[in-house]
C-alpha cells in the first residue's frame, strides 16, 4: 500500500495527458483550429493585454501584503518568485499545489527575508487566493442551485463542500490569530520525539515570530489588507471577462445562466487532482457543451485555446528560474 502511495503522484500525468489526448481525438479539432485562425491580431492582443492585467493583480496583492510586513521587495521580484512558483504548481501532481515551499526558499535564499517572514509572506497571499476562490466558487453554485441549473450535478454537495472550505479556512485563520497556542500544541506533541532536535527548537520560535507578525499586521495594516481583498477581487473579475472574451471570439451562443455554468465548471475543474487541471478541464468543457448543446468545435478550440495560454505563462515562469537559483550575498545570515 505504502508503495501505491508513492507511485501514485507519478501516475498523475500520464493519466492526465491519456485523458487530455482521448477528450481530444472525440473533438472536431479541424473545426476548431479553423475558428481559431480567423481570430484576428486585435483579438489576441486584446487577450493578451487582459491576462498580463489579471497576473500584475495578483502579483500587485502580494506586493500590498509584502509592504505591509516591511519587507523591501519589488513588484518585478514578487512576479518572479511567483511565476516560477506557478510553473511547479502546474507540474505538481495535485490541485495547484506544489510551488509555495520554493517561494518561500527562494525569498529567502535569493531575496534574504528572513524565514519566518517569508513563510509568512507565501501563506498569506495563498490564504488571500484559496479564500476568495473558493468564496465566489461558492457564491456561483448557490446561483445555480436556486435557479435550478444543470440537475445533472449535485449543486447542494458541491455548495456544502465548498461552504465548509470556506469555514475551515476562517476558523484556521481565527486560531492563529486568538488561539496561537493550540497549534503549537499540536506540533509539539507530533514532533515529541525529536524534541531535542536543534532545528525543531527553533520552530517554536519561528512560530512565535510569524504569529506576532501576523497579529501586527490584522491590527495596524487594515487598508493593506482591504485593498489585497479589492486586488484579489479584481483580478477573479478579469479571469470572468477573460472566460467570456474567448467564448465572443468563438461565437458560443449563449446566456447568462449557461455562462455562470460554464465558468464554475471549469474553475471546479482545476481542484481536480490533475497537474494544471489536464484531462479535468478538457472532460469538463466537452461534457459541458454536449449537456448545453453547443458546437463540440468551439468546445475544442476552447480547450485549444486555454492551453495557449497556459502554456505560454509556464515559459514565462520557466524563464524566471535560472535567476531564482543564485544566492544573494548574505541571504543566509538573514534567514534564521
Amino acid at each position: 500500500m505504502n508503495s501505491f502511495s508513492r507511485l501514485l503522484p507519478y501516475l498523475t500525468w500520464p493519466v492526465a495527458l491519456g485523458l487530455a489526448i482521448w477528450i481530444l481525438r472525440q473533438l472536431p479539432l479541424g473545426d476548431a483550429l479553423a475558428s481559431i485562425s480567423g481570430l484576428s491580431l486585435l483579438d489576441y492582443l486584446l487577450w493578451a493585454v487582459l491576462n498580463i492585467c489579471i497576473i500584475l493583480l495578483l502579483v500587485g496583492r502580494w506586493f500590498i501584503l509584502t509592504r505591509a510586513m516591511s519587507l523591501p521587495l519589488s513588484l518585478l521580484q514578487l512576479l518572479r518568485v511567483r511565476q516560477g512558483g506557478q510553473l511547479i504548481s502546474f507540474v505538481t501532481p495535485g490541485p495547484q499545489f506544489g510551488g509555495e515551499p520554493l517561494q518561500v526558499y527562494w525569498l529567502w535564499n535569493h531575496y534574504a527575508v528572513p524565514g519566518p517572514s517569508a513563510f509568512l509572506a507565501v501563506g498569506l497571499d495563498r490564504f488571500y487566493e484559496f479564500g476568495v476562490n473558493f468564496a465566489i466558487l461558492l457564491l456561483a453554485v448557490t446561483v445555480l442551485l436556486v435557479a435550478n441549473s444543470v440537475s445533472a450535478v449535485n449543486w447542494l454537495l458541491v455548495a456544502l463542500v465548498l461552504l465548509g472550505l470556506v469555514l475551515v479556512m476562517g476558523l484556521f485563520m481565527w486560531i492563529l490569530l486568538r488561539r496561537p497556542a493550540a497549534p503549537a500544541r499540536w506540533i509539539g506533541k507530533i514532533t515529541q520525539r525529536w524534541r531535542h532536535d536543534a532545528r525543531l527548537q527553533r520552530l517554536q520560535s519561528h512560530w512565535e515570530l510569524i504569529n506576532a507578525e501576523l497579529k501586527m499586521l490584522v491590527a495596524t495594516h487594515k487598508t493593506a489588507m482591504t485593498t489585497a481583498l479589492v486586488l484579489s477581487l479584481l483580478a477573479w473579475l478579469g479571469m470572468i471577462v477573460e472566460f467570456w472574451l474567448l467564448l465572443r471570439f468563438l461565437d458560443v451562443p449563449i446566456d447568462g445562466l449557461s455562462f455562470v455554468f460554464l465558468f464554475t465548471l471549469l474553475r471546479l475543474a482545476f481542484l481536480l487532482p490533475f497537474p494544471g487541471g489536464v484531462g479535468g478541464v478538457e472532460a469538463a468543457m466537452l461534457w459541458a457543451f454536449q449537456l448545453l448543446a453547443l458546437p463540440l468545435s468551439a468546445a475544442a478550440a476552447l480547450i485549444v485555446l486555454m492551453r495557449l495560454r497556459d502554456v505560454l505563462i509556464l515559459l514565462a515562469g520557466a524563464l524566471m528560474l535560472p535567476g531564482l537559483r543564485r544566492p544573494n550575498a548574505g541571504a543566509g545570515d538573514t534567514a534564521t
